[in-house]
């Protein structure tokens, strides 16, 4: 299974619902609660490959996935069962 973080705020609501998705297809995860903590934005954006502020920020065994509506995205197209079977790197 993969390795899977995702850096949240506790009332977003894309965050509530790329978490959801997550739960639903039984996917354990890392959250990295950010709510108001600037080094660890500043963190967060040094790792993903776009500069993104915003949040969520998912990574799947390291690699950066997007946002909230990149994951449905990936769910759409029948791509994010194939990362979230991969074995972590």
């Amino acid at each position: 299974m993969a390795k899977v973080e995702i850096y949240t705020w506790q009332f977003c609501p894309f965050c509530i619902r790329a978490k959801a998705l997550l739960e639903r297809k039984g996917v354990k995860y890392i959250e990295y609660k950010i709510d108001g903590d600037e080094a660890a934005r500043e963190a967060m954006v040094r790792r993903g490959k776009d500069g993104k502020r915003s949040v969520p920020q998912i990574f799947i065994n390291d690699e950066h996935i997007g946002g909230c509506d990149d994951l449905y995205a990936l769910e759409r197209d029948g791509k994010l069962d194939i990362l979230l079977n991969a074995a972590p790197r």
